[in-house]
């Protein structure tokens, strides 16, 4: 059976659609239109020149935590965790208590599977401000990146009750309870995700394989059409049916027909071939005596 692989970085720059950029403690002033620029340049997804426009503030003003945490965050989005992380640090520096920093790293570690570092980042972020779904969600991917699926099922659970519409809290949970063989409660997740968007291959996928653990196979071949109607050129997921229907195809096989074990016969030495055989000889002797009865027997010259 095809392993179900599902990174933790399924959104790497999820968070900063969310969270919004950070903002600059001086309205005016040194690298202020630098950063406004770099900012518009995020807003357009366009990261590169984001970044170089940050650059240009922190140049003109490095003491500016914000420039240095957007900077951080256009690195993220450009998938470049070291240069992230060290922009976040620098920040960290300069603002202990900005949980929006401690988070920003988090993200980067985790985009460098750095674990141990984001699992304490995310922790001291919900130490700052307890309320942020996205620091428990984070938390979650660290305890999922280090197979701690207990704590992460407790951590998405938070999440999603502070942020009820995150679809990925949901997913990750059901990861997390899936790796804990709590089959039923991965499979709520998975279904309150299709239920809000009929679309979604990805858990229509999951909840199959999910039903596959639990051979409950119809039910896994019904969610891997409808997945292939969707998007019929998944090749992996045209695997997983086939797979999965060979093994309801097994499960229902009839048992084979058992052939019988022949019952070994008796031994040649038992006391009827016994008795048979001493009539046989008995017989023998009789008619060899009849035969030889009345001839002459030879003699020879030797003196008795």
């Amino acid at each position: 059976m095809i392993t179900n692989r599902i990174t933790i970085f399924a959104a790497a720059v999820g968070f900063l659609g969310m969270a919004g950029l950070a903002l600059a403690k001086e309205k005016g002033g040194s690298g202020m239109d630098n950063y406004t620029k770099g900012n518009q340049f995020f807003e357009n997804k366009q990261y590169e020149q984001a970044v170089a426009e940050f650059a240009k503030a922190i140049e003109a003003n490095g003491k500016q935590p914000a420039f240095y945490e957007n900077r951080g965050f256009a690195y993220i989005a450009l998938e470049k965790g070291p240069e992230a992380a060290a922009d976040f640090s620098k920040a960290i520096e300069l603002t202990p208590k900005d949980e929006r920093a401690y988070i920003g790293r988090a993200q980067a570690s985790l985009l460098q599977r750095d674990y141990g570092q984001a699992l304490a980042d995310a922790s001291k972020a919900i130490e700052l401000k307890p309320d942020n779904a996205t620091a428990y969600k984070f938390r979650g991917f660290a305890e999922i990146g280090l197979s701690q699926w207990d704590k992460a099922v407790t951590d998405f659970t938070t999440a999603t009750q502070k942020n009820p519409g995150d679809p990925q809290n949901y997913d990750r949970r059901a990861w997390a309870n899936r790796n804990l063989k709590n089959y039923d409660a991965a499979i709520a997740d998975y279904t309150a995700l299709i239920e809000k968007n009929p679309a979604d291959t990805e858990s229509l996928v999951r909840r199959g394989a999910t039903y596959t653990s639990m051979t409950q196979y119809e039910k896994a071949i019904a969610d891997y059409q409808a997945a292939l109607k969707l998007k019929p050129d998944d090749y992996d997921t045209v695997q997983r049916l086939q797979y999965v229907q060979a093994m309801l195809a097994a499960k229902n096989a009839p048992p084979p027909t058992a052939t019988p074990t022949p019952t070994p016969g008796p031994g040649f030495i038992t006391p009827l071939n016994i008795g048979i055989a001493i009539a046989v000889f008995i017989i023998i002797a009789i008619i060899w005596r009849v035969v030889t009865r009345g001839k002459t027997e030879e003699t020879s010259g030797r003196i008795r």
